[in-house]
């Protein structure tokens, strides 16, 4: 059974940055699509970011251009970089991953075949 294990969440003031990262596990191979998704309370599941082939990245609008995702396949890790946070970033933060026919778009990264158990992310003003 793959395993994913998210660290790096925690409490920060707007415009500061986090980077959470995603150890993977029980993989027959390094994955090559990987993404992350959130959720606030109250809120929708929301795919951020996705990976695809170690260098191919995807972003939703509200996070272009403040997070970034990378995977470094030799320590079976993937990393969302996350700047200038605010406050509506707030949520927990899950890895997923995918096998690349199921690779969806990031819109859809919650819908992924493995995901981890989150880590909580909090924005304050």
């Amino acid at each position: 059974q793959v395993q994913l294990v998210e660290s790096g969440g925690g409490s920060v003031q707007a415009e500061g940055s986090l980077r959470l990262s995603c150890s993977v596990s029980r993989y027959t191979y390094s994955p090559s699509c990987m993404g992350w998704f959130r959720q606030a309370p109250g809120k929708e599941r929301e795919g951020v970011a996705k990976i695809y082939g170690g260098t191919n990245t995807y972003y939703a609008d509200s996070v272009k251009g403040r997070f970034t995702i990378s995977q470094d396949n030799a320590k079976n890790t993937v990393y969302l970089q996350m700047n200038s946070l605010k406050p509506e970033d707030t949520g927990m933060y899950y890895c997923a991953a995918a096998p690349p026919i199921m690779c969806y778009l990031v819109s859809r990264v919650h819908d992924y075949r493995y995901r981890g158990q989150g880590t909580q992310v909090t924005v304050s003003s």
